[in-house]
């Protein structure tokens, strides 16, 4: 069974990444989050929009030892636990609304439909990857 340690393991930087799939898409579920809440506030006085960097926050929980949890407060809604040191950002808009709301909604449309679709990519990795985990585990037993 050695042999099958990291077996479907994403590789990073030559390292074997076994929470790399769960990792990946719990970081993207929050950056939609994130983003969708920017949505919701686009008419709430003084709400700054925000995003999370999905590169830096992933290689930060690769990084990081997978014990580690961290909150995450976004407006709107309840805190969520994530095993990542995800940290939120601010955007800077091309041109400032009188109420002090930073959202432009062509912005976050764009970056919530871009990321829709890398999370079913990863969902659909990890989907295929899983998959050939499990054929293989079928074929050592029988």
């Amino acid at each position: 069974m050695d042999s099958l340690k990291g077996a479907g393991a994403k590789t990073i930087a030559g390292q074997a990444n076994d929470d790399f799939w769960e990792k990946a898409l719990k970081i993207s579920e929050q950056r939609l989050t994130v983003l969708a809440s920017n949505i919701a506030n686009s008419d709430t006085p003084n709400y700054k929009a925000r995003d999370i960097d999905f590169r830096t926050s992933l290689q930060q929980a690769l990084a990081a030892n997978s014990g580690t949890v961290t909150k995450v407060k976004v407006s709107g809604t309840k805190n969520k636990e994530a095993p990542f040191a995800a940290t939120l950002l601010y955007r800077i808009p091309s041109q400032g609304a009188l109420d002090g709301n930073t959202v432009e909604m062509d912005t976050e449309r764009s970056a919530f439909t871009d990321q829709a679709i890398r999370h079913e990519f990863l969902t659909q990795q990890a989907l295929d990857e899983y998959k050939e985990i499990s054929t293989l585990f079928k074929s050592m037993t029988g």
